[in-house]
């Protein structure tokens, strides 16, 4: 099975899809998850996304 379309929907945005997570702040991470938080929406990481689904960050969650 071919492998080339692996990506592709990364491709067309800033530095294909590499950012800053706000709530863990790693840095050069891929920010795919979009999430509104108070109004406020930001990108996270996969790892946040998770941890937010599960009910975890919360103190980080306030920071923002």
């Amino acid at each position: 099975m071919s492998k080339a379309h692996r990506g592709a929907g990364i491709r067309d945005q800033v530095r294909n899809g590499r950012g800053d997570c706000p709530l863990c702040k790693r840095t050069a991470i891929k920010v795919g998850y979009e999430k509104d938080f108070d109004g406020k929406k930001v990108k996270i990481c996969k790892q946040c996304n998770a941890a937010v689904a599960n009910g975890n960050m919360k103190e980080a969650i306030a920071a923002l």
